[in-house]
């Protein structure tokens, strides 16, 4: 609020003063200058104008202080700015922002003239010029001695300064008449930054060099080229190949033997870690004796009172600390070494993207892994090769697709053999599936993928790089009338499988819930197309005894088995949650496993319940554990379970869960594929006559 003040009368500056000078005093009077003007203004006192609208305060109002607090804040800077973090994969927000407003910024030449780079610059002229042009303006120049004693009774005027600076000024103006022909014009250099350079680069003085060769030495040579002319050409050459590979294996067998004196250090760590690994199995098989004896012994009995009911007994549970945070998202037990199986980790969520992981357990020791291969990216899906358990072909997320070999060295295990790029055609979305398939003709090893970029690529391992050929193209099919211009959308491939005999024929499931069957012969079309399931196909499996069956879950709570001759499906089960995986057991046609994503296992024998679950247990501990993928082992009745928190348990099947038909007296129970396929036929040829009538 303006607080009414009292204003003072002052003096105007220079009031009431006498000058001393008559000169200037009777100047003054020829020019009637009135000295005494606006004196009675600043005399009298100013009123003060009170606005109308001015409010009243008392005095206490008027004492009160209000403090404001200034900062160097700038009120229009943005406060919201967020930027991309690579090392957390995510959009940050900058919580330090620049507040400095420039509102005007001039960049200028100029130097004080106290400066020490003035100083230097006077330096260097006084030194070209010899003398030092003085800008000061002088108002006494000094005069000659001679002069000086010449006038000395010369009358001092009353204003000496005023008349001595006039003449000093007439004479000394360099602008003047007689200054210009007194003297020469000099050049005036700027005194505040000036810099003359001139330079002129040394040209290279040319030079001719010649040289003359003599010319090679010339022979007339003539010769008939017989056979054994020829003949002995040959064995001389064959000579001097034979000399050199001697040098060189003398020279490799030198650097062998360096390598074996630099390696025994080593060779003793190996052999001392092959004996560490053997106690550290020993510890464990005596730590966790009881599991051990429960695997090789143990049978349920109650399963006797149960009838048609089984259970699954936990043995072995596998965790790797450097894994802990992710989700097993693959599963697949080695055929040649059944106590060893592959897990695959990653994670399902694509905000949660990162690095992922190969790890190979082994029964013997359930405490650490035998192998570990670390990756840059998840990992989505694997398959051990059937005949050659050391190669693993394995999918990731980012879509590339790599093959580990176990035999490698130890320096470059850590990498794989064989990896695609983006120039070797790489899917551009993540890998659900990869499966290895018989040699091509030329025996060069082969295993295929799916994509969810639709692509069904097959990839095989050349010498040192995967090559790739598109197998198939998966499209929809049917989204528009046949008189419209159809443009090709592409769908999402989930998962595939190869049937065990027929080698061209393949399954796709996609993320619509169709499940194509399709030929490695035709790429352009479907040999048939089923209406599977209501959201992505998860799993499909052939049957590994019946050539006709297999099997498809999704999450749409369901598990389906099918007949491939038949667009419906044979058999379908409801399990009240989202099916993560299924599989078919490999002794017995009828016998399936499946998991859902509340925690339960569901082992289904046809041959004794067509309708429901012959076992349904919860075998994770916390309620919100969702289970990922299931593999029965290819001889041990054991199965081996993976979770979404980076968990494999290893279950026993009870007696019940894989039951076979009692031997009568007298007689031998038939076994072998064949009685699997009968068994399969007599439930589907059931189906069937339904389906007719």
């Amino acid at each position: 609020m303006p607080v009414p003040t009292t204003v003072k009368s002052k003096k105007p500056p220079g009031a009431g003063l006498k000058v001393a000078k008559p000169a200037s005093k009777k100047k003054d009077e020829e020019e009637g200058v009135d000295q005494g003007d606006g004196w009675d203004e600043w005399a009298q006192g100013k009123a003060l104008i009170k606005p109308p609208d001015q409010l009243e305060l008392t005095e206490e109002e008027l004492k009160e202080e209000f403090t404001k607090i200034l900062t160097a804040n700038n009120p229009h800077a943005p406060q919201n700015i967020a930027r991309y973090s690579f090392k957390e994969r995510s959009y940050k927000p900058i919580s330090s922002v620049d507040q400095m407003a420039v509102h005007f910024v001039l960049e200028g030449n100029l130097i004080h003239v106290d400066s020490e780079e003035a100083r230097r610059q006077r330096a260097r002229q006084d030194q070209t010029d010899g003398k030092h042009w003085d800008w000061t303006f002088k108002l006494f120049p000094e005069k000659p001695a001679a002069e000086a004693e010449a006038e000395p009774d010369e009358e001092i005027p009353e204003n000496p300064v005023i008349e001595e600076t006039s003449e000093i000024v007439k004479e000394e103006r360099p602008d003047s008449v007689e200054a210009q022909i007194g003297k020469k014009e000099q050049k005036v250099t700027n005194q505040f930054n000036f810099s003359e350079r001139a330079s002129q680069t040394l040209n290279n003085p040319l030079r001719e060099r010649s040289c003359q060769t003599e010319p090679p030495p010339r022979c007339n040579f003539s010769a008939t080229a017989n056979q054994w002319v020829i003949y002995d050409a040959y064995l001389e050459e064959l000579e001097k190949q034979e000399k050199n590979k001697d040098k060189q294996k003398t020279f490799s067998a030198k650097k062998e033997e360096d390598k074996l004196k630099k390696n025994k250090m080593s060779d003793d760590v190996t052999k001392v870690v092959k004996v560490v690994k053997i106690f550290e199995r020993m510890v464990n098989q005596n730590t966790f004796d009881d599991i051990a004896q429960d695997f090789k012994y143990f049978e349920d009995a109650s399963d006797e009172f149960r009838e048609q009911e089984g259970t699954l007994l936990p043995l072995w549970k596998f965790q790797y600390d450097k894994a802990k945070r992710l989700s097993v998202t693959a599963l697949c037990w080695n055929k040649s070494y059944q106590d060893l199986f592959a897990v695959g980790m990653g994670s399902y969520d694509f905000s949660k993207q990162g690095h992922g992981m190969l790890l190979l357990y082994t029964l013997k020791n359930s405490t650490c892994p035998e192998f570990v291969y670390p990756t840059s990216s998840g990992i989505m899906c694997l398959h051990i090769h059937d005949r050659l358990s050391h190669l693993v072909a394995v999918g990731f997320y980012d879509g590339c697709v790599a093959v580990f070999d176990l035999k490698a060295e130890e320096g470059g295990a850590a990498q794989p053999a064989f990896k695609s790029t983006a120039k070797a055609g790489k899917h551009t979305d993540p890998v659900w599936q990869v499966r290895w398939q018989n040699d091509d003709m030329d025996n060069n090893h082969n295993f295929y993928s799916i994509s969810s970029d639709g692509r069904v690529v097959s990839w095989t391992l050349i010498k040192n790089e995967l090559v790739f050929s598109d197998v198939i193209k998966l499209s929809l099919e049917g989204a528009l009338p046949e008189c419209l211009e159809v443009v090709e959308q592409p769908t999402c491939g989930t998962s595939f499988d190869f049937h065990p005999k027929i080698d061209f024929l393949f399954l796709v499931g996609t993320e619509e819930g169709k499940i194509h069957k399709c030929s490695k012969a035709y790429s352009s079309q479907f040999l048939e197309t089923y209406q599977a399931h209501n959201m992505a196909v998860d799993a499909v499996k052939w049957n590994q005894f019946h050539p006709k069956v297999f099997l498809s879950c999704s999450s749409d709570w369901t598990v389906k088995i099918w007949d491939h001759t038949i667009r419906t499906p044979m058999f379908t089960f409801d399990l009240n949650s989202a099916v993560g995986d299924v599989a078919w057991s490999p002794y017995s046609s009828t016998v399936f496993a499946a998991v859902t994503t509340d925690g339960k296992v569901h082992v289904f024998d046809l041959s004794i319940n067509k309708y429901e679950a012959i076992c349904q247990q919860p075998v994770v501990a916390k309620k919100k554990t969702k289970l990922t993928h299931i593999e029965f082992n290819p001889i041990h009745p054991i199965i081996v379970v993976g979770d979404d928190r980076g968990y494999v348990t290893c279950f026993k099947l009870s007696p019940n869960l894989r039951k076979k038909p009692k031997e009568k007296k007298g007689q031998e129970v038939p076994k072998g594929p064949e009685v699997e396929e009968a068994k399969m036929e007599k439930l589907l040829s059931l189906l069937r006559d339904k389906h007719k009538t």
